[in-house]
């Protein structure tokens, strides 16, 4: 039956909401204190962006005598497909280019990290449309890459160089073509790219909801051959979507996000089936939580196969877990739609 199942907080993740997380877990680690950046985490924010006809905004292209001036080599490039890119003015990366990134400042939220790196690099005002993915490798690095568009502002020139970058600039050419500071852009732009031609999933930004920790929230699905979809949950209390802490020693500091749910499936199901990619529905964060926290919780979703062809899932382990076995057709729809359909986690 329906009221056997979380299906409030079902809606709220697959519509890229949030859900308080409250204080248990479902498998070790168990938190031995609160998230704090520069401490036990780093985050990273990064934005695309392109010309969007913004009327502060500059459009021409920077030709001062510099090593790596920005050339396009389309003589008649669209505005709207450049994409803004920054020269950097770090002593390790004197004059590549990359996109504007940065660190993110304890009390700050993720959007306002995003906001503040663009203006700082760029002179660009923007606002996010959407997470293009999440790239990580374990609390020690997480960086949230956003798709974003320009609201104002003037456009960086040579003669504004301080210590953020040398200049910005609107680029229209191969991204290759020029001395970039690290290739890890490139899969970024070619998702920015295929997100405005057909988004491949529903624009997703952080929610602001507290969090301590540094967890993730799971959907965990299991479909069979004959088209039945169950959906692990966590029964120590109020049947939930379960909830696993992310470690925080030295070990567990660079292992992937990864890790702590392949953990709890090998501790509750039997035998522990491979899961599928991670998808991320949302995530959920308050800048200046309790104690200056700077926890995030992660809303992802994976899906696992049946024990056997055509069977059901595997057997839990532990009376802490049940599968529930969605009937109602929309509901149904929304979580298989979702499994398909969410940022891509890069670990």
């Amino acid at each position: 039956p329906m009221g056997e199942a979380p299906v409030a907080e079902l809606d709220a993740v697959l519509d890229g909401g949030g859900w308080e997380v409250g204080g248990s877990f479902e498998s070790p680690p168990q938190p031995t204190g609160p998230i704090r950046l520069g401490r036990n985490v780093c985050y990273v924010v990064l934005a695309v962006l392109f010309n969007e006809e913004v009327t502060h905004t500059p459009h021409t292209t920077p030709r001062d005598p510099h090593p790596w001036v920005l050339e396009p080599t389309d003589p008649s490039p669209s505005l709207q497909d450049r994409v803004l890119l920054v020269q950097e003015a770090k002593p390790e990366c004197h004059g590549k280019w990359y996109l504007p990134a940065g660190r993110m400042e304890p009390g700050e939220s993720i959007v306002a990290a995003m906001r503040r790196e663009v203006k700082e690099e760029t002179g660009l005002e923007c606002e996010p449309i959407t997470l293009l993915a999440l790239e990580e490798r374990g609390p020690a690095w997480i960086r949230f890459a956003f798709l974003a568009r320009p609201t104002g502002g003037t456009l960086k020139t040579l003669a504004e160089a301080d210590a953020e970058s040398l200049q910005a600039a609107w680029w229209a050419g191969d991204p290759r073509a020029l001395p970039l500071r690290a290739p890890d852009i490139l899969p970024l732009l070619d998702l920015a790219a295929r997100y405005r031609r057909s988004p491949p999933h529903p624009p997703t930004l952080p929610q602001e909801l507290p969090c301590a920790l540094l967890c993730l929230r799971l959907l965990i699905a299991c479909t069979s051959a004959a088209g039945d979809l169950w959906v692990l949950l966590g029964t120590a209390g109020p049947p939930r979507l379960p909830v696993v802490a992310c470690g925080t020693s030295p070990s567990e500091l660079r292992g992937a996000l990864r890790l702590p749910v392949l953990r709890l499936l090998r501790g509750c199901l039997s035998p522990a089936p491979p899961p599928g990619p991670m998808g991320l529905l949302g995530l959920q964060h308050r800048a200046g939580g309790a104690g200056g926290a700077d926890g995030i919780c992660f809303n992802v979703v994976l899906s696992i196969p049946p024990g056997s062809p055509g069977a059901e899932p595997p057997e839990p382990r532990s009376p802490a877990f049940r599968w529930w076995h969605v009937e109602e057709q929309s509901l149904r729809g929304r979580i298989l739609q979702r499994l398909h359909a969410a940022v891509p986690v890069r670990s």
